[in-house]
């Protein structure tokens, strides 16, 4: 379920009208980035970006690195200027590249490893912004870990709905959304998830909302946003949840040979002032896996 069309149609299959309005209100557009083999886009417009390979960097930009801990791997870089038209209102930048790296355990043997619960860890993900005419030239990758496979990304533009528990629901559904209200809401029902499921991954995407694979991922860094000890019912915590945005995802994919944990997924979420500001260094990552 990608689409507008399709997710209105959903809502107004499975859910009472008021609540099918108020649910299509919430709706967030999102660009999935999508696989392209020969290059050409495969349908979904111009190539935009890569998965693995090895990254083009300007000359005095340093290979990031874990101080401690050892050098990260390049996990994806997209072509701002490529994107669809979408970006601009989404806040994307329209020009310039971003590349995403992580520590994924091959300098180490998985001896460290990034969690959004250790504030000092987040330094094993990084978001990198390169402006439109900076010079850069490919770099090689550093000793001791191996290049993912270079795959060719395209995109599209697609309609994201918010998952079981995001705080975007509550704020709109107030107490009758509990998950101790009865009877069970119309959104929690099987039917009806079924029915806007992403269906098949891998689930690349850049802003939306997030296609969590435990629980809503919001929720994880406004935790870790708020010194990791705010009780999990405290309203504060949904409020800070509320001011955090996916700014991308990548999932396990094995046409790149990546696999996090138990085919899991890595999560960049920004705050909309950090992203409108260009502060991709204030970006905080989290991973979940089944």
């Amino acid at each position: 379920m990608t689409s507008q069309t399709d997710l209105a149609a959903a809502a107004r299959e499975h859910l009472p009208a008021g609540v099918a309005d108020t649910w299509m209100s919430l709706l967030r557009p999102g660009i999935r980035l999508i696989i392209d083999g020969d290059g050409d886009g495969d349908g979904n417009g111009p190539a935009v970006g890569y998965l693995g390979g090895e990254p083009e960097l300007p000359d005095d930009v340093a290979w990031p690195v874990w101080e401690g801990h050892g050098p990260l791997s390049f996990i994806a870089s997209v072509d701002c200027a490529a994107l669809p038209p979408v970006a601009s209102e989404m806040g994307l930048p329209v020009d310039g590249r971003l590349l995403f790296f992580y520590f994924d355990g091959q300098y180490d043997d998985g001896d460290a490893m990034v969690f959004v619960s250790d504030p000092e860890s987040q330094a094993g993900a990084r978001v990198v912004y390169v402006p439109a005419g900076e010079a850069s030239a490919q770099r090689a990758t550093p000793e001791g870990i191996e290049p993912y496979k270079r795959i060719r990304l395209a995109s599209r533009a697609v309609s994201t709905a918010p998952s079981y528990d995001h705080p975007v629901l509550h704020d709109a559904f107030g107490t009758g959304f509990s998950q101790a209200a009865e009877p069970e809401h119309p959104l929690r029902r099987q039917e009806f998830c079924s029915a806007i499921s992403c269906g098949e991954g891998p689930l690349h995407q850049l802003g939306g909302y997030a296609s969590p694979v435990q629980g809503d991922v919001e929720y994880e860094v406004a935790q870790a946003a708020l010194g990791g000890s705010v009780d999990w019912q405290d309203p504060a915590l949904a409020s800070e949840a509320s001011r955090w945005l996916l700014l991308a995802q990548f999932d396990s994919d094995d046409n790149a040979n990546m696999m996090w944990g138990d085919v899991g997924m890595l999560y960049w979420l920004i705050r909309p002032d950090d992203l409108a500001a260009r502060r991709f260094d204030r970006a905080m990552f989290t991973w979940q896996c089944c």
